[in-house]
């Protein structure tokens, strides 16, 4: 199995993970392992939207109503 080092993490997200680890009742490290692993395997949303497209035959035939309204600039004042 590998190992990584995290360095330059923010001390307060390592306080979370070990309070998640202590409700999860598991060591920190086993937590980040867990989070990390489910984080890997999670598909990605836009593979995942078009796959499920396809699933259905597509999208091709699927109306695009024309925009009738105009871009505008944001205003930062």
């Amino acid at each position: 199995m590998s190992s990584i080092i995290v360095r330059g993490l923010d001390e307060s997200v390592k306080e979370r993970l070990a309070e998640q680890a202590r409700e999860h009742g598991r060591s920190m490290e086993a937590e980040v392992r867990d989070i990390l692993t489910k984080a890997a395997n999670r598909p990605h949303i836009g593979l995942a939207l078009m796959q499920a497209a396809q699933d259905v035959g597509g999208v091709d035939d699927l109306p695009v109503p024309p925009r009738s309204d105009i871009a505008r600039a944001v205003e930062f004042e």
